[in-house]
């Protein structure tokens, strides 16, 4: 099985969808936005992990000057795929759980400490702070 196949049948596993055809669409949209969020060495380490396929999808995007907020990067992607907050709440972390797996635990945290507050969640993790 290609790496693309299997990134795509872990997203339909963790996201619980019905068909490949579903799990490539929500993949495809999510990369899209994520692809929009990211700069600098994250930006090509996330490119290096991800299958070609999918490379294509997150590299076509350019980037933003700042990423946006979690609840925006949410919103971003319900638009992108005509459904609820809820629904692409539960899509986007579908999408980086999976992105997680692949991308390893270091990348992982590189990409949180880059990316504002509140997207922790997205990834399946506690978004904690640092008490003063």
């Amino acid at each position: 099985m290609t790496r693309y196949r299997l990134l795509l049948q872990q997203v339909r596993t963790l996201g619980r969808y019905t068909c490949d055809e579903e799990a490539e669409r929500v993949l495809h949209a999510v990369l899209a936005v994520l692809g929009s969020q990211l700069t600098g060495e994250e930006r090509c380490a996330v490119a290096a992990v991800l299958p070609e396929r999918a490379r294509a999808v997150f590299a076509n995007q350019i980037p933003l000057p700042r990423p946006v907020a979690a609840p925006a990067f949410v919103e971003a992607v319900a638009r992108a795929l005509n459904t609820s907050l809820t629904a692409a709440r539960w899509d986007v972390s579908s999408v980086l759980a999976a992105l997680t797996d692949l991308a390893g635990d270091h990348l992982t945290d590189r990409l949180l400490m880059g990316l504002p507050r509140g997207y922790a969640l997205l990834f399946g993790r506690a978004d904690l702070t640092v008490a003063a």
